[in-house]
């Protein structure tokens, strides 16, 4: 086979800053000399591409119009592409590379997120290891030549993951990402070793059009001991909301109060999706198991299963942005439609 092509996109984020000399703050880096700080990839087989934000953006200014863009982007080059790497900053990373798992339907080649703990350009650095090994599996194909994980994932520190099943779990370790309620899709140590029973296979041959923005009239919030009635009534009436990620306890429970029921259930009849999902990083919300989560049932609420926040979140503005039936977007959050709930897909 020819060498594969990919294209390297540039963010921002830790992985491209360095540390201002006078003052001791992360600054950002020219891109260009950030590559030159990994020769390394002149060694791989890869034909590489680059393109970058200007200016390059810190991960906590993510949003979704940026998400759209970057799905531009991919989609606008993706004939010429065999595999896409997207360097980013570690906070909203998991966003991310769920957003762009919905946006990206019919995906067939990789879109490998990676980024580093410490800027590339530190002595101690895991940016190096995370980019090479990232556009080496974005470049890898199977015999046949097609690519060997056609789908979106993050790599980190060895593991890659179904970016949609992901989340951050440590601001400090190397090791900073998990996928705690799915396997990792590969690990890498002397060799690469993948899961294919576990990766995506397409449904299609090519990428469907894209849905042109995401309905970011959601929010989410933490029931907790003592949460008050005033405050969720008010998340519940505030005007043009459409979705509510509401994160409850363990496998989906929530107090046994009249008045937080009637709340919601004033909210779903006024055409509100709200989507159960546990506060829990392992574990799977099943509302009929206790009388707590049976209650929220009864109101209208429904299941995220075993999704993480981030898939929750951005799938509901994925969603809401598609279809204008709101039965159907109730439905749809509770099943899989990328690998982000556990099942069939």
């Amino acid at each position: 086979m020819t060498k594969s092509k990919v294209l390297l996109i540039y963010t921002g984020g830790t992985i491209g800053m360095n540390r201002n000399a006078q003052t001791g703050a992360l600054e950002p880096y020219d891109f260009e000399r950030l590559l030159c700080r990994v020769p390394e990839l002149q060694e791989l087989p890869v034909e590489i591409a680059s393109r970058q934000f200007d200016p390059p953006i810190d991960s906590s200014d993510m949003s979704p119009r940026l998400w759209t863009e970057l799905a531009g982007i991919i989609a606008d080059n993706y004939a010429d592409y065999d595999g896409f790497v997207i360097l980013h900053g570690t906070d909203t990373m998991a966003y991310t590379a769920s957003a762009l798992s919905f946006l990206l339907e019919g995906l067939t080649k990789p879109v490998i997120l990676t980024g580093s703990q410490l800027p590339i350009g530190q002595l101690r650095t895991d940016g190096k290891e995370n980019v090479i090994t990232a556009i080496e599996i974005a470049a890898t194909r199977k015999a046949d030549g097609t690519a060997r994980v056609p789908e979106v994932c993050i790599y980190f520190n060895g593991h890659l993951m179904r970016g949609n099943r992901t989340t951050k779990l440590s601001a400090d370790e190397f090791d900073a990402f998990e996928s705690f309620n799915f396997p990792h899709l590969a690990d890498a140590g002397v060799n690469i070793v993948y899961h294919d029973e576990l990766i995506l296979k397409p449904l299609t041959s090519h990428l469907s059009p894209l849905t042109p923005q995401l309905d970011d009239n959601v929010i989410i919030f933490s029931l907790f001991p003592g949460v008050r009635e005033d405050l969720i009534r008010h998340i519940i009436t505030t005007p043009r909301l459409r979705g509510i990620v509401m994160r409850t306890f363990g496998s989906g429970n929530a107090p046994h109060s009249q008045w937080l029921i009637d709340t919601l259930r004033e909210g779903t009849r006024r055409g509100l999706v709200i989507v159960n999902v546990s506060q829990c990083l392992r574990g799977c919300v099943e509302m009929g198991r206790y009388a707590a989560g049976q209650q929220l049932q009864e109101a209208g609420v429904v299941s995220g299963h075993d999704a993480t926040v981030e898939a929750t979140v951005t799938k509901l503005m994925y969603l809401l942005a598609r279809y204008d039936d709101i039965e159907t977007v109730r439905q749809l959050m509770q099943r899989s439609i990328r690998g982000e709930i556990s099942g069939e897909r």
